[in-house]
């Protein structure tokens, strides 16, 4: 049964993968139609096609290979500088210019003159290459709004796991009292596992940030904590002591390895599953997003550490980069999980709606062959013409994206290796679900 679970988690996840794809791909389609540019194919996945059905002008398929997705759109790069197509160069760097360019034309019929894609105003191809990645954009807010005011996320709440019986700094990394540790103030206090703090020193709420950071602001003072018992509500006096304990950063998250001397309590905060207003939700995806381009820039730095899990001894990080393999192996273990099904799903759906999130951003780095690339080509040329009518110059025409072709090779180049690298981790030491 465990076994026929993770295979149906990896089964849901490629459908998922295939809709972000498809849904990347559509909105390159739309606007692309939308602004009179003939696209003869609109594909999901690579290799050799399994289905397919032409209508209008544009061919509609799924290819075997579910690690991506294109549309064809003809003249993306303009015609050489004579405004032909030119012959095949012996030098490889021209070569690959050339190639770049005759492929941009092999399907041009009669009356596509007027329907390339080089020809539109640099605004309309910054929308254009900008769709898609925003598509994926939408896609992940409208999952991850789903979930959190949906389903709602495991967060600490206000309800008391446990009581610490003495007061000991949380840099000593330990849990046993001595006689010479003074006891808790929560312990001194009455406060008892399962009781829910409903106001601290005359602040009600029900948010666990809040109240930690309550509780962090009053070291010394002697405050009344109103809890609820049994369905009773009874005010309770604590003397909140000083001690040394886990730094936050500006989000609210906990600084690993670093400490504050500030207000202590004594208590663990139990966990539970919590829907957000839309204005929490808010704040909980500008803080991922935050995460996830730092994440991003932070990249080539973690390369040594996942070569060292992949191919020595080495453990494979939390954070590490994952690629699809790795994720579809997560939807797996998301399916296996001793948990409600509620939450195997919004787990899940968060799953999606991360990768969705991650190919947003990705794809808007600025480089070929990306959609970063092509619309920084268009902004380039926006410029260079604006530039020129201000200055009363003739105009440069548009902008030969096609001679960046050398260095998109480069870059594809490396991306493939990346992705090499990442697929052998996935599958020798992979990230799991704890």
């Amino acid at each position: 049964m465990t076994t026929l679970m993770f295979i149906l988690g990896i089964v849901l996840f490629a459908i998922g993968l295939l809709f972000s794809i498809a849904w990347h791909e559509l909105g390159h389609l739309s606007t692309a139609k939308m602004f009179g540019i003939r696209v003869p194919q609109y594909m999901v996945g690579f290799g050799p096609t399994l289905f397919s059905k032409k209508k209008g002008d544009t061919e509609y398929g799924v290819k075997a290979i579910p690690f991506g997705g294109y549309i064809r759109m003809i003249g993306m790069f303009p015609p050489g500088p004579d405004g032909r197509l030119e012959a095949r160069s012996t030098s490889p760097w021209r070569g690959m210019i050339e190639d770049a360019r005759s492929a941009a034309f092999e399907e041009l019929q009669p009356g596509d003159e007027k329907r390339l894609f080089y020809t539109r105003k640099p605004w309309k191809r910054v929308i254009v290459m900008f769709a898609g990645p925003f598509m994926n954009l939408v896609l992940a807010v409208v999952l991850f709004l789903t979930v959190l005011m949906g389903f709602g996320i495991s967060q600490q709440t206000t309800t008391v796991s446990s009581v610490s019986q003495c007061v000991i700094s949380q840099s000593e990394n330990r849990d046993d009292c001595t006689k010479s540790d003074p006891a808790s103030p929560a312990a001194a206090a009455g406060l008892r596992a399962g009781d829910k703090i409903l106001a601290f020193d005359g602040v009600r709420t029900d948010d666990w940030d809040k109240l930690s950071d309550l509780i962090r602001a009053n070291p010394g003072e002697d405050v009344p904590v109103v809890v609820e018992r049994k369905g009773e509500e009874i005010t309770l006096h604590a003397t909140i002591a000083t001690n040394k304990v886990a730094k936050k950063d500006s989000s609210g998250q906990i600084v690993q390895g670093e400490y504050v001397t500030a207000g202590f309590l004594g208590f663990s905060a139990a966990t539970g599953v919590v829907k957000q207003d839309f204005g929490q939700s808010v704040t909980w995806m500008g803080d991922r997003i935050g995460d996830a381009v730092d994440s991003l820039a932070a990249l080539p730095a973690k390369i040594p550490a996942l070569w060292d899990a992949a191919f020595g001894d080495g453990p494979r990080e939390a954070d590490s980069p994952m690629g699809v393999v790795g994720a579809a192996r997560v939807g797996g273990e998301i399916a296996t999980l001793d948990i409600p099904p509620t939450q195997q799903l919004a787990m899940f759906v968060m799953l999606v709606a991360g990768f969705n999130l991650s190919l947003f951003l990705f794809n808007m780095l600025p480089l070929l062959p990306l959609d970063g690339g092509h619309i920084a080509g268009a902004l380039w040329e926006s410029l260079r013409r604006g530039t020129a009518r201000v200055l009363r110059r003739p105009d440069p025409g548009p902008f030969d994206v096609a001679k960046l072709m050398p260095v998109a090779y480069v870059v594809a180049g490396v991306f493939v290796c990346f992705t090499l690298l990442v697929l052998v981790a996935d599958v020798v030491n992979p990230v799991r679900i704890t």
